[in-house]
């Protein structure tokens, strides 16, 4: 609905800035708004606030972070300039690049001093593409500080839960650092993973309130502090109040309709809309509108929550879109009974794993990152019309010693424990190659050559066909222990396993044009008033790639922080008829 009809609505309640969405980005808006002296309302469709942020890592990638020094780093802006031009490439828009760059430190110590939520800047974490011009083999991804669940209370039971993925056997928190230390098997993770676990189990107490970790990490540590600052300063949070339309007057977007309790309400917006919703991937119709083909919302690695309603209603107030063909990719992996798919982060890495198309062929450096798996699935379908999905192969001494997706490593979850009715639906087994092969439908011709190149390029420890392992980010997640290339390691021990890969994402990249105070663009780089947008319901900053860890949430929340700032200098200095926050009518 475009209603431009704004001085014939009934307003049922009256802000100055209405918040659509629950994630980092929606919240930091929403606390920096209300801390430059303006009334907030935030609105969530679903029952628990959060959205994709709380089942994520977490990181903000963050150039120029006031920790890098300290920790013995560099950085520079013409680094990070130079390095996001070499990445982003054509989709670069050096206004919004500039405005991220200059307030994304800013963003980081306003949330340290005013809100009590802290980031660590992690060192080892390099860029995705480091060995690019101004890429940096760590220090710029941040990650936010452990919380305790207690401080939020009752409200704790609805914040939405973290991805069973991040967790130690689905219940244990860990944070980026613990993570990377026990996954990679470097010194004392064995007593890492024993102490977090013992941890887990010795907080009693908690233990017979809920099964969930009290010590919260990555993003649900993310969003329980920001949303513990907005207790602390009483900004009202509508959960299942789903938005329907923008009501606009003279081209100015004036308010909300909101669906609450399932009545209607008109809420006045005095000076702006910030829509910070997510994007699309829960929208079937618009995937197959937009995305490659095939696609399926059900192979998504997010909550099944965004539908795109804030492009949805951008677009009917005459917004432009851009980027809607591309994703924050990942590729992914069944676990039933869960409500999303599991995004596969590290698993790709390590030695002894193969991943191949419907022939039996090897496409794509599997240690790449994400971003780069979709893209290369898509790319060889359209070659040989065999991907999508794809297999990732590994052999018994991978199963036994790492994690594989939908299983713990066989060590601690042997084959006789795989759940009832998985093996060969979820996960596949088989004796040799050809029979495991005939199982999942590939070509075992192919699969053997295959494995029989890569086995050879794996005594050698170079990859010549893909590279895997060749790059620092490669090398982040692989097997310290196996040398000389900690990526590389023969298929050789039977029996062979197979896992179904899907062309998934994290969210959608695609969104509504915006400028860089996160205004939202008519199609002729015209503003329309009063509306903003941020994360993935605006066109991606980073364009169709993905330079560092924390390049989704690091832009999400620093363009809710510009937002909110420039809402409050459209603010006049003296408003003797402004309504108090909530007020109805």
């Amino acid at each position: 609905m475009n209603n431009d009809n704004t001085h014939a609505v009934h307003w049922d309640a009256v802000y100055d800035v209405v918040v659509v969405g629950s994630g980092a980005g929606a919240m930091t808006a929403a606390l920096r708004a209300h801390d430059q002296g303006l009334s907030v309302l935030m609105v969530e469709k679903a029952a628990e606030y959060g959205g994709t942020t709380a089942i994520s890592g977490g990181g903000i990638w963050i150039p120029c972070n006031d920790q890098i020094e300290g920790l013995g780093g560099s950085d520079s802006r013409e680094e990070a300039q130079a390095y996001l031009r070499a990445t982003v490439g054509e989709e670069y828009d050096p206004a919004r690049m500039d405005a991220y760059l200059e307030q994304g430190p800013r963003m980081v110590g306003y949330l340290a001093a005013q809100a009590q939520t802290y980031f660590r800047a992690v060192p080892r974490y390099p860029d995705y593409y480091p060995e690019r011009e101004g890429g940096k083999p760590g220090y710029r991804t941040m990650e936010p500080a452990s919380f305790d669940a207690a401080r939020l209370g009752e409200e704790f039971q609805r914040l939405r839960a973290p991805s069973p993925a991040t967790l130690i056997a689905g219940r244990i928190a860990m944070t980026q650092v613990q993570a990377h230390t026990i996954l990679a098997k470097e010194p004392g993770w064995l007593w890492l993973t024993a102490r977090l676990g013992l941890g887990y189990m010795a907080d009693l107490r908690w233990r017979r309130r809920t099964p969930r970790d009290r010590r919260l990490t990555l993003g649900n540590a993310l969003v329980a502090s920001l949303r513990a600052a907005m207790l602390a300063r009483g900004i009202e949070l509508w959960l299942q109040a789903p938005m329907r339309a923008l009501h606009s007057h003279d081209g100015k977007v004036s308010g909300v309709l909101v669906e609450r309790q399932g009545r209607p309400l008109n809420v006045r917006a005095a000076f702006g809309v910030i829509l910070g919703c997510g994007g699309f991937e829960a929208n079937q119709l618009m995937r197959e509108q937009y995305l490659p083909s095939p696609t399926r919302a059900q192979w998504t690695a997010a909550p099944p929550i965004n539908n795109g309603d804030g492009i949805r209603v951008g677009l009917e107030q005459g917004a432009g879109v851009a980027l809607m063909s591309h994703t924050w990719g990942a590729p992914t992996v069944h676990v039933p009974g869960e409500e999303k798919q599991r995004a596969l982060f590290v698993e790709r890495a390590f030695p002894r794993c193969i991943m191949v198309n419907g022939n039996g062929q090897r496409f794509v450096n599997e240690a790449a990152p994400y971003p780069d798996i979709i893209y290369a699935m898509y790319a060889d379908q359209q070659r040989s019309g065999a991907n999508v999905p794809a297999w990732l192969i590994f052999d018994a001494e991978y199963r036994k010693r790492y994690p594989c997706g939908v299983l713990l490593p066989g060590s601690v979850q042997p084959d006789s424990k795989i759940p009832e009715g998985w093996l060969d639906k979820v996960i596949y087994r088989a004796d040799s190659l050809a029979a495991l092969a005939g199982k999942i439908g590939v070509d075992a011709a192919g699969l053997e050559q295959s494995v029989r190149r890569l086995n050879q390029q794996a005594a050698q420890g170079v990859d010549e066909d893909f590279g895997k392992g060749a790059s620092l980010f490669d090398r982040y997640y692989g097997d310290s222990n196996c040398r000389p290339n900690p990526c590389l390691g023969p298929l050789e021990r039977a029996p062979y396993y197979a896992l179904r890969i899907d062309a998934g994402e994290l969210g959608t990249k695609g969104g509504l044009c915006t400028d860089a105070d996160a205004r939202v663009l008519r199609p002729d780089g015209s503003v329309i008033e009063g509306l903003y947008a941020i994360g993935n319901t605006s066109a991606a900053l980073m364009g169709k790639t993905y330079p560092g860890p924390g390049s989704t949430i690091g832009p999400a929340m620093t363009f809710g922080y510009i937002a909110a700032n420039h809402l409050a200098r459209q603010v006049p200095i003296e408003q003797p008829e402004r309504v108090a926050e909530g007020a109805t009518h």
